[in-house]
């Protein structure tokens, strides 16, 4: 499977996310040559216990991800970041779910926007939004390189074409800039060949970072 490595959007301080920010960067990619191939998406749901007792409240999991990804459309993904477990399931668990009523949907978020060709890589960037919404809460970009799978490989490559792709952003002075942190895949017992399990756990950590960019906002705000 291609490797990817995935990108959330950090605004400067006092500044925000917004839709000309998504747009600029999307022209960006078209003037690197750029082809525009579609439309895609992904989802993220933030769960959590339906506890019939208080009790056991400690018992379950606090944070619990499940995410469904364009590129493996009949499977599900879940993430434990605290107990560092990915798990990857039939996507038919989302109503074995429902019907058994453990675990509720508190948020639901969707990575959503176009796809881009260039060369042997693949861009993807898209916007942050809960799903049934339209307010804009952040934005991401996957960059997969396609003829390695392997992490350890593909690192110095990546490496230059990020180089290359941040020059290019930073010469349109955005009040920002795209920020790659790579989680420690050897904690999820992931190996060095490149998986979806992967994806879902990068999209795990971006999520992380982006909570915290809010956070960090409203706080400056108060």
């Amino acid at each position: 499977m291609p490797l990817k490595w995935v990108f959330n959007w950090q605004p400067n301080a006092g500044s925000t996310v917004n839709s000309q920010i998504l747009n600029e960067v999307s022209q960006c990619v078209e003037s690197m040559n750029g082809v525009k191939e579609g439309r895609w998406k992904a989802t993220l749901t933030f769960y959590k216990p339906m506890l019939r007792d208080q009790a056991l409240a400690a018992e379950f999991p606090r944070e619990f991800i499940g995410i469904s990804l364009p590129e493996q459309p009949n499977k599900y993904y879940f993430i434990l970041r605290v107990n560092k477990i990915v798990l990857e399931a039939d996507s038919s668990i989302q109503l074995i779910m429902e019907k058994l009523q453990s675990y509720k949907s508190r948020v639901a978020l969707n990575f959503e926007g176009f796809q881009y060709q260039l060369g042997d890589f693949q861009l993807r960037v898209g916007k942050v939004v809960p799903t049934h919404s339209e307010n804009l809460r952040g934005i991401v970009m996957e960059v997969e390189y396609l003829p390695i799978s392997s992490l350890e490989k593909s690192k110095l490559i990546m490496d230059e074409f990020v180089d290359i792709w941040q020059d290019a952003v930073s010469k349109r002075s955005l009040p920002g800039h795209f920020m790659h942190i790579e989680p420690n895949f050897s904690d999820y017992g992931l190996a060095d060949h490149y998986t979806s399990q992967h994806t879902a756990v990068q999209y795990a950590h971006v999520m992380g970072q982006l909570i915290a960019t809010v956070q960090a906002v409203q706080a400056g705000r108060n």
